[in-house]
This record gives structure tokens, sequence and C-alpha cells, in this order.
């Protein structure tokens, strides 16, 4: 009789792991829940002979080496994982075997990460290994959401079905992510060039005046020296400066980058960043309003695909990617596990408006919490979207007073001497 090793989860929502004895995977699913488990993952153990086990080994040596040797540095992009997705939903729901969707999958895609990462897949299903455990071993291209999805789907006998609500929450997400990021291309250009023209004023133009300055004799005011100085700095001609100051004005925000990411890395450095985001005007309700969303729909998807509710809440929480949201899932998981409901930790924390926690409450009352927490996503998508539209309406006068501030004191400082000169002429006529 075949032997099946499993992983499931208990009634206080912890990972059990054994095996069972059962003459199919449906029986062995059967006896895991009537040992008052939730099976997460169940496969057969195949034992192979030792001259079954060289030929296997020979074989995928064989393979490897066909494939050749793909360098990648980075991840898969989400456009691509999404088109996988939709395409294997797509030849599941026709009745392909697993194995033959996964390989016209991997011969359509171009050398690369992605194709590698396929090929793997494709090998491991064909040695007996399930669809999300194959997944779950590549990262950079499947995250763990992505194969407890999928594992759920397997356990259900709904896989095609799942990885349909995949394609979906990717490309819903992908598509609040391509409109925030198109709303701030615009002042960021702006921005950009503007930091260049004025760069560009400080060290070719300034310099010029300052020459007329000195051949007049003219004593300088405050405003023009300040200038002056400045000009110095970004030019390098201060006494004792190394490197111009227009380096550091052009590598600023590459710095400013890198400082943030390695920022990121740290515990600490996550929560103070985050906490400041959220509480920064007008921006700060975009981010709180996009986390919601995000939080709610990777939820809501989860609990729709059968993904138990307590490992549904501890993966929201680990790709929620917002300390302040972390850390009020985290309550929400302790206090689902000790039977009491979502809604009042969610309450308690603060993080949301009143209307997502009695939205929650309602579903958690009428068993529909995936079908409310879809609709939360839902409504908060379109608030992101005025949201986007409120700031760029501030932010377009804001640039204007900001650059016309800059511009003018340019030409202040640098009249003001002028001025003087010009008196001076007068006066000694």
């Amino acid at each position: 009789m075949p032997t099946f090793a499993y992983e499931a989860l208990n009634a206080a929502g912890k990972t059990q792991k054994g095996t069972i004895e059962a003459t199919t995977s449906e029986q062995a699913l059967q006896r895991i829940k009537g040992q008052g488990f939730f099976p997460t993952s169940v496969r057969e153990q195949k034992i192979k002979s030792d001259a079954e086990g060289k030929s296997g080994s020979v074989r995928q040596i064989k393979k490897k080496r066909k494939g050749g040797f793909t360098l990648a540095i980075g991840g898969v992009s989400a456009k691509k994982i999404t088109l996988v997705t939709r395409q294997l939903s797509t030849l599941q729901d026709a009745g392909l075997p697993l194995l033959r969707s996964i390989q016209i999958l991997e011969q359509q895609q171009r050398p690369g990460l992605l194709k590698s990462i396929l090929g793997s897949v494709c090998e491991d299903v064909e040695s007996g290994s399930t669809l999300s455990d194959a997944m779950a071993k590549h990262p950079k291209a499947f995250d763990r959401l992505y194969a407890k999805m999928v594992a759920a789907g397997e356990i259900g006998g709904v896989l095609d079905v799942i990885l349909q609500r995949l394609a979906d929450f990717q490309e819903k997400g992908q598509r609040l992510k391509r409109r925030i990021i198109g709303a701030m291309i615009y002042p960021a250009v702006v921005i950009s060039i503007a930091v260049l023209i004025v760069t560009g004023i400080m060290y070719f133009v300034i310099p010029k005046f300052q020459d007329i300055f000195k051949d007049f004799d003219v004593e300088l005011p405050g405003l023009t020296i300040w200038l002056v100085d400045a000009s110095q700095w970004v030019a390098g001609q201060k006494p004792g400066q190394s490197i111009p100051g227009a380096i550091w004005v052009l590598a600023s925000p590459f710095l400013i980058f890198l400082f943030f990411k390695l920022l990121r890395k740290t515990h600490w450095g996550r929560a103070g960043t985050d906490v400041l985001r959220t509480n920064i005007p007008v921006i700060g309700q975009l981010i709180r309003k996009t986390a919601i969303a995000r939080f709610t729909r990777t939820l809501g998807t989860l609990v729709a695909a059968g993904v138990p509710i307590l490992e549904a809440i501890i993966i929201t929480r680990d790709t929620s990617g917002n300390y302040i949201f972390e850390k009020a899932l985290t309550k929400v998981h302790d206090s689902i596990r000790e039977g009491e409901s979502f809604a009042a930790p969610l309450r308690e924390s603060k993080v949301c408006d009143a209307i997502v926690v009695n939205m929650i409450d309602v579903g958690e009352e009428t068993g529909d919490l995936d079908v409310m927490l879809m609709k939360i996503a839902d409504n908060y998508d379109e608030e992101v979207d005025v949201a986007v539209g409120s700031l760029l309406s501030l932010l377009e006068p804001f640039m204007v007073v900001i650059l016309g501030g800059i511009v003018g004191t340019i030409v202040l400082a640098l009249f003001l001497p002028l001025v003087a000169m010009i008196e001076s002429v007068s006066q000694q006529k």
C-alpha cells in the first residue's frame, strides 16, 4: 500500500507532519481529516530501486546539461508570472495533464531565469513532487502566497480555479501599482529637470557674475554672498574641497535610495520608516489606503481558496510590506487562535477605518469573510485612485511655488549687486 507524507494544521493552528498509508491520495486526505487535522500538503512517497535511482539521476543530469547554464540576477517580473499563471489555468481548464502543461509553458519561454525555473519545476513534478512543493523551491518566481494557494487548489481538486483567482489577484495588484507609479512620474521628472537646471546655473552662470562683481569692487549683499558660496561649493572651488558639490547633488538620489534600502533591512528601521511614511500629510493617507487594499485582497483571496484562516493571516502578514499592519495582523492571529473574533483586535489597533472593521465583523458573522474582504479591497482601490488624483492636484501648484521661489531667489541675489553698481556710478557722476 502506498505511503503518503503530509503536512497539516491541528485545532490549535500548529503544523503537524507525518506519514499515512492509503490506496489513493483522496483516501489519504479523508484519513488525515478523520484525525482532526486540516491537510495543507499531501504527496506520495515513491521508493525507487538503486538501479532506477541511478538511471533517474543520470537522466536528470543529462536534462540539466542539455538545458545549459543560466546566469540571472534578481527575480522574475510579476508581469511574466501573471501571464504564466493565466496560461497554466487555461491549460488545466482545458483538461491537459499538469506535467504536459508545464512543459508547454517552459518551451514557449525565452532563455532566462523563468525558463530555467519552469524546467526545474517540470523535473520535480515528473519525479513525484507536488506542484506547490516544486514551486516553493523557487521563491524568486513563486512567493509563499503563490505556493500556498496552489497547495490549497491541489488539495481541493480545483487547481484551475485557484490559478484563475491567482492571476486575477496579481493583475489587480499590478494595476494598482502601475497607477501609483504612473502618477509619480510627472512630479519626479519635473523635480529632476529643475535640479539639473539649478545645478547648471550654479556651476556655469554664477561664477561669471562673481567675476563681474570683483571687477567693479562692489560690496555684496548677504543673499548674494550666500549664493556665491553655494556656487563655489557646487563647482568645487571652496578651499579644502576635494569633491565638487555637483557630484553630491547628482549622486544624492542614489545615495538616499541605498540608505533607505539598508535602513529597511533592520527591524527598527522598517518600523520607523513605516510609522513615518503613514503619518506624512496626504501621502500617508495614500500609503495607508494602499496597504489596506493589499492586505484585504491578499487575505480574501487566500480564504476563498480554502487556506485555513490562521495560516492565511500569517501569509498576509508576511506579505503586507508594512510594519504597522504586520503588528496588527499578529494580534488578529493571536486573537483567533484563542477563540476570539477577527474584528476586535483590528479595531483596537486603529490601523483601519471603522467601515473596514465593521464590514469584516459582518463577514465573520455571516460566514462571508472572503466576500467582504474583496469588497473592501475593490472599494479602497477606487479610493486610492481618488487619493492619487488629489495628490497630483496638490503637487502641481506646490512645485510651481517652490521652483518659482528658487528661481526668484537666484535672480534677486544676482540683481541686488547690479543695483548697487548702478547707484555707485550715478553718485560718481
